[in-house]
Protein backbone atom coordinates (compact mmCIF):
# COMPACT_ATOMS: atom_id res chain seq x y z
CA UNK A 1 0.00 0.00 0.00
CA UNK A 2 1.44 3.67 -0.64
CA UNK A 3 1.33 6.00 1.85
CA UNK A 4 2.92 8.93 0.14
CA UNK A 5 1.84 8.80 -3.63
CA UNK A 6 -0.16 11.83 -2.62
CA UNK A 7 1.37 15.44 -1.80
CA UNK A 8 -1.66 17.71 -0.70
CA UNK A 9 -0.64 21.44 -1.68
CA UNK A 10 -2.85 23.67 0.02
CA UNK A 11 -3.91 27.49 -2.21
CA UNK A 12 -5.16 29.95 0.76
CA UNK A 13 -5.37 32.31 -1.97
CA UNK A 14 -7.24 30.16 -4.54
CA UNK A 15 -11.02 30.92 -2.74
CA UNK A 16 -11.40 27.39 -2.18
CA UNK A 17 -11.95 25.92 1.38
CA UNK A 18 -8.91 24.13 2.59
CA UNK A 19 -11.40 21.20 2.92
CA UNK A 20 -11.60 20.73 -0.49
CA UNK A 21 -8.79 21.42 -1.90
CA UNK A 22 -7.76 18.21 -0.23
CA UNK A 23 -11.06 16.63 -1.29
CA UNK A 24 -10.26 17.58 -4.94
CA UNK A 25 -6.61 16.95 -4.67
CA UNK A 26 -7.57 13.10 -4.00
CA UNK A 27 -10.12 13.22 -6.88
CA UNK A 28 -7.63 14.22 -9.38
CA UNK A 29 -5.03 11.63 -8.15
CA UNK A 30 -7.48 8.70 -7.92
CA UNK A 31 -8.34 9.94 -11.73
CA UNK A 32 -4.96 9.75 -12.57
CA UNK A 33 -4.34 6.20 -11.14
CA UNK A 34 -2.32 7.38 -8.55
CA UNK A 35 -4.47 6.43 -5.57
CA UNK A 36 -6.07 3.09 -6.03
CA UNK A 37 -8.36 0.91 -4.34
CA UNK A 38 -6.42 -0.55 -1.21
CA UNK A 39 -4.16 2.72 -1.00
CA UNK A 40 -3.90 4.15 2.59
CA UNK A 41 -4.12 8.16 2.24
CA UNK A 42 -1.65 10.02 4.91
CA UNK A 43 -2.63 10.26 7.96
CA UNK A 44 -4.59 13.30 9.21
CA UNK A 45 -1.48 14.09 11.62
CA UNK A 46 1.27 14.10 8.55
CA UNK A 47 -1.01 15.93 6.30
CA UNK A 48 -1.08 18.81 9.13
CA UNK A 49 2.73 18.35 9.57
CA UNK A 50 3.18 18.47 5.93
CA UNK A 51 0.58 21.79 4.92
CA UNK A 52 0.29 23.58 8.47
CA UNK A 53 -3.64 22.84 8.23
CA UNK A 54 -5.92 22.38 11.48
CA UNK A 55 -6.42 18.69 11.91
CA UNK A 56 -9.99 19.15 11.69
CA UNK A 57 -9.83 20.36 8.70
CA UNK A 58 -8.66 16.94 7.21
CA UNK A 59 -10.78 15.51 9.37
CA UNK A 60 -13.77 17.18 7.40
CA UNK A 61 -11.90 16.63 3.95
CA UNK A 62 -11.89 12.79 4.83
CA UNK A 63 -14.99 12.45 5.82
CA UNK A 64 -16.60 14.35 2.84
CA UNK A 65 -14.65 11.36 0.80
CA UNK A 66 -16.02 8.79 2.55
CA UNK A 67 -19.70 10.26 1.99
CA UNK A 68 -18.63 10.29 -1.52
CA UNK A 69 -17.80 6.30 -1.23
CA UNK A 70 -14.15 7.11 -2.46
CA UNK A 71 -12.78 6.31 1.16
CA UNK A 72 -12.95 3.61 4.15
CA UNK A 73 -12.10 4.83 7.63
CA UNK A 74 -10.79 1.46 9.22
CA UNK A 75 -10.36 2.20 13.12
CA UNK A 76 -6.37 2.12 14.20
CA UNK A 77 -5.29 1.84 10.49
CA UNK A 78 -5.97 4.58 8.22
CA UNK A 79 -8.28 6.06 5.64
CA UNK A 80 -7.68 3.92 2.45
CA UNK A 81 -9.47 4.18 -0.85
CA UNK A 82 -12.24 1.91 -2.13
CA UNK A 83 -12.66 3.02 -5.92
CA UNK A 84 -11.47 3.54 -8.70
CA UNK A 85 -11.86 6.58 -10.75
CA UNK A 86 -8.77 6.18 -13.02
CA UNK A 87 -9.64 5.99 -16.85
CA UNK A 88 -7.44 4.40 -19.23
CA UNK A 89 -7.86 7.48 -21.89
CA UNK A 90 -6.88 10.24 -19.98
CA UNK A 91 -3.99 9.42 -17.58
CA UNK A 92 -0.65 8.06 -17.70
CA UNK A 93 2.38 10.14 -19.81
CA UNK A 94 1.60 7.93 -23.19
CA UNK A 95 -2.55 8.81 -22.63
CA UNK A 96 -3.31 10.03 -26.21
CA UNK A 97 -5.50 12.82 -24.85
CA UNK A 98 -3.18 13.31 -22.13
CA UNK A 99 -0.46 14.04 -25.20
CA UNK A 100 -3.10 16.32 -27.08
CA UNK A 101 -3.62 18.50 -24.60
CA UNK A 102 0.49 18.66 -23.20
CA UNK A 103 0.92 19.72 -26.81
CA UNK A 104 -1.92 22.43 -26.87
CA UNK A 105 -0.20 23.67 -23.76
CA UNK A 106 3.00 23.52 -24.95
CA UNK A 107 1.81 26.32 -27.66
CA UNK A 108 -0.18 28.34 -24.92
CA UNK A 109 2.92 29.23 -23.64
CA UNK A 110 5.29 29.60 -26.38
CA UNK A 111 2.11 32.15 -27.47
CA UNK A 112 2.62 33.46 -24.28
CA UNK A 113 -0.26 32.82 -22.78
CA UNK A 114 0.00 33.16 -18.74
CA UNK A 115 -1.53 30.36 -16.18
CA UNK A 116 -4.48 32.66 -15.93
CA UNK A 117 -5.22 32.74 -19.50
CA UNK A 118 -5.33 29.10 -19.72
CA UNK A 119 -7.29 28.90 -17.26
CA UNK A 120 -10.00 31.43 -18.81
CA UNK A 121 -9.87 29.61 -21.66
CA UNK A 122 -10.05 25.97 -20.30
CA UNK A 123 -13.11 27.26 -18.28
CA UNK A 124 -15.36 28.61 -21.49
CA UNK A 125 -14.62 25.54 -24.00
CA UNK A 126 -15.10 23.43 -21.05
CA UNK A 127 -18.44 24.95 -20.25
CA UNK A 128 -19.43 24.85 -23.80
CA UNK A 129 -19.48 21.00 -23.78
CA UNK A 130 -19.92 20.27 -20.08
CA UNK A 131 -22.61 23.00 -19.04
CA UNK A 132 -23.11 23.55 -15.47
CA UNK A 133 -26.09 22.17 -15.12
CA UNK A 134 -25.48 18.73 -16.65
CA UNK A 135 -22.39 18.27 -13.86
CA UNK A 136 -22.49 17.03 -10.33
Amino acid sequence: MLTDVIEFRIDRRSGVSTYMQIVQQVDQAMRLGLLTPGDRLPSAREVVEATAVNPNTVLKAYRELERQGLVEARRGLGTFVTKSLFSEATAGDDAPLRQELADWMGRAQQGGLIVEDVDALYSAVRDEYYPAEERP
